[in-house]
């Protein structure tokens, strides 16, 4: 069934404001299914799931059925899922409980392709604690991250890799699962970043080999929540907990403080929102999200060979990064033009993009780009069309 895009963007209120939307890293706007969802939530449910009273029941109902919509989004194990404000603020939490596999004789392995939260915990307890970082390197020249190296980076004393699905800057998407087994090989964790990835991918716990997947739902339109899913639940509680609650088992273990319940209702509709994108999709939620995202897939493939084929023929544009293995996101700069500049004069026609350094991308600065200015990023949304591309086209032809 061909993709229906404009009845995806009949469900999105906010795309009526006049505006080009091509800023989905810095959240995709958002269904009205989940504001819905969010405001029936906030007025049906209490600030505890603990207690007797409807209200305490409806907010443990609503923390369950989260749960299980970002297994079904993964593959994993609704025991597996931690779930909190923010995947930087989880991730955070799970670099203190793993501090202690990462003393002195210990390494880690990060990834210059990463962002900061899947980069910053892990060097802070580096730091502290005396561990040996190093690093895995891109390709200059299409900002792959080549497997080979991790054979090398990967040794004995090996305990953990952070890796991300897929770059938010670059779109590379880096073989993680060769990581994965190699850091297995020598006992150790990986914990996957696949911000980048969802809702692009199909994301999967066991064809990753993650030990750890970290997600945020605003990736893919959904509010302002995190999560964490373990491939193996009872790791929870093999490591130390974070909790404020002594007694706490499970997921619980990394959980600090009470849900936003309401958030979590509406981080549940904005999977199933997903999973709808193909009207045709038949069966489990896990299935319609596999069908719905494959549409996807093949819409967005069309209208980025057609995005990158306009930057292509502008000769004041460079595209940076031609991996082979990517999801429809790109970072360009304009000759002679800062990105700043860009998105500006971008943003006075009405098209949102994300500039600038991207609060110091540790991969801009690797490749050079922050000193010159640094880069504009665009990526597809679910509700991107042909008319949107040939705009963003024209308008950065405009400056040449």
């Amino acid at each position: 069934m061909a993709y229906d895009v404009a009845r995806v963007r009949g469900l999105i209120p906010s795309l009526g404001d006049g505006w080009i939307h091509l800023d989905p890293q810095a959240g995709m706007q958002i269904p009205d299914a989940v504001s819905r969802s969010v405001s029936t939530a906030f007025r049906a449910s209490a600030s505890s799931s603990n207690g007797r009273h409807v209200s305490n029941r409806r907010s443990a109902a609503v923390l369950e059925a989260a749960r299980t919509a970002v297994a079904d989004l993964v593959g994993g194990d609704p025991a597996g899922v931690v779930l909190g404000a923010d995947r930087s603020v989880l991730l955070a939490w799970l670099a203190e409980s793993l501090s202690t596999r990462l003393g002195l004789g210990t390494g880690l392995v990060l990834s210059r392709l990463d962002e900061e939260a899947n980069v910053a915990p892990w060097l802070r307890v580096a730091g502290r604690y005396g561990a040996q970082v190093k690093w895995a390197e891109v390709e200059i020249e299409t900002c792959e991250l080549p497997a080979w190296q991790f054979n090398d980076l990967i040794t004995g004393t090996t305990r953990l890799v952070a890796l991300t699905a897929a770059s938010s800057i670059a779109g590379s998407a880096p073989d993680v699962r060769a990581a994965a087994d190699r850091v297995h090989e020598v006992g150790g964790l990986i914990v996957v970043d696949a911000n980048g990835a969802a809702p692009y991918a199909h994301v999967n716990l066991d064809e990753l080999g993650a030990d750890v997947i970290a997600l945020n739902a605003t990736s893919w339109g959904g509010p302002q929540v995190g999560a964490l899913v373990f491939r193996d639940p009872t790791l929870l509680d093999r490591i130390p907990a974070v909790s404020l609650n002594p007694y706490a088992r499970g997921a619980e273990r990394l959980e600090v403080g009470e849900h936003q319940f309401a958030l979590l209702a509406g981080l549940t509709t904005s999977i199933d929102f997903l999973a709808g994108l193909d009207e045709s999709a038949k069966g489990t939620r896990r299935e319609k999200l596999e069908t719905s995202i494959s549409t996807l897939q093949n819409y967005q493939d069309a209208l980025f060979d057609r995005l990158m084929a306009h930057l292509q023929r502008l000769p004041q544009v460079m595209v940076i990064g031609r991996s082979p293995s990517r999801v429809p996101t790109v970072s360009f700069t304009v000759e002679g033009v800062p990105a700043d500049k860009v998105a500006s004069h971008l943003a006075d026609k009405r098209i949102a993009t994300v500039s600038g350094s991207h609060g110091g991308s540790r991969l801009l600065d690797a490749l050079g780009v922050n000193d010159e200015g640094g880069a504009v990023t665009v990526g597809l949304a679910p509700y991107t069309t042909r008319y949107e591309i040939d705009q963003l086209a024209a308008e950065v032809a405009s400056l040449g």
